[in-house]
């Protein structure tokens, strides 16, 4: 797969995963809108990880900044 998620795109995917996993834990944010929550949180960590964004794909997007060869 093609990389299109850039080192900044994936602190601020990290970030609001790490938001919405506390906000869950603490309480604040609870049933179907906690589930969703989650769900959000699991998909921005593995986008970030894998450094591919399936959306990104499909718009054409990119933040990525190394050129393929």
């Amino acid at each position: 797969m093609k990389k299109n998620v850039g080192n900044i795109d994936k602190l601020i995917r990290v970030a609001v995963s790490i938001i919405l996993l506390v906000l869950f834990f603490t309480n604040t944010i609870t049933g179907t809108l906690g589930i969703i929550g989650l769900i959000i949180a699991g998909v921005f960590t593995l986008t970030a990880i894998v450094g591919t964004c399936p959306v990104y794909s499909i718009l054409g997007a990119s933040t990525c900044t190394i050129k393929p060869e």
